[in-house]
Formats: C-alpha cells, structure tokens, sequence
C-alpha cells in the first residue's frame, strides 16, 4: 500500500482564536505550534505545511512559574564588536508582550523553510482587540 501525500489544495487551512490570558507561556507555545504544524489533523505530513492560521490575543495577560521573570534573559547580537544586548522577560513583558509569545513559538517549529512559512501564519496582539474577524477565526479549547 502506498503512502499517500495531500496536495496543497486539498489541506483546508482554518482560523483559529487563542486567549492566553491566564495561560502559562510555555504550555501555550505548544499548543500553538501543534496548531501551526497541523499535527492533529488526520492528512499531517511532517514535511508538507497542513497547519492552520493561529491569532493569540491578550499576550500581555500572559503567566509565568517559578522566577522566570526576573531571571530569564532575551539576548540579540547586533552583529557588530559590542553588540550584544541582553533584556529580562519582564522588560520584554512591559514594551512587546507579542514578541515574548513569538520567540515561544519559534522555539517550537522546525527551523527551516517550512518552520519559516508556518511562523508566518502566527499572528499575536497585545489586547483583546484584532484584524482578522473577517476570517472567522474559531475560538481553540485547551
């Protein structure tokens, strides 16, 4: 019997709403990623993008365990001699809450063309608040 693979117009890509208020961040970003991935979905193929679009709203309404906001540090590399630069969660908390949920989910998908196509799919606001009711996004149970 012979393996067979969905094409892309067959994989019907759906919208979905994900409230992270009161949610732990790191238990959130998988879901996430399973939803981005499309790992639930029946035609999944691990090198193919069957996921859906995700829209996470309330992300500065975020929780965290332990002291992961005052211990935990984002670092980037400017590229230049002294270009390192170094922020603590609750910094990035208090000026980008969306990128704190973003780099979660980022360290959940493949790291290559396809994880690059689905992180594109991941939409995150800071409040309740966003652009895509025209889409009807479904609110997601965890």
């Amino acid at each position: 019997m012979k393996t067979r693979i969905p094409k892309k117009a067959e994989v019907e890509q759906k919208w979905w709403l994900v409230n992270a208020e009161g949610r732990i961040l790191g238990r959130l970003a998988t879901e996430v990623a399973v939803l981005l991935r499309g790992k639930r979905k029946p035609q999944f193929t691990p090198f193919l993008d069957t996921g859906d679009f995700v829209v996470v709203i309330n992300a500065d309404k975020i929780t965290l365990t332990g002291r992961k906001l005052a211990q935990k540090t984002y670092y980037s590399h400017s590229g230049y001699p002294g270009g390192l630069r170094s922020r603590s969660l609750q910094e990035m908390l208090a000026k980008k809450p969306e990128e704190v949920v973003k780099k979660a989910v980022w360290g959940m998908i493949p790291k290559n063309r396809l994880g690059r196509d689905l992180y594109k799919k991941l939409k995150v606001y800071r409040g309740p608040s966003h652009p895509h009711e025209a889409q009807n996004p479904v609110e997601h149970r965890f």
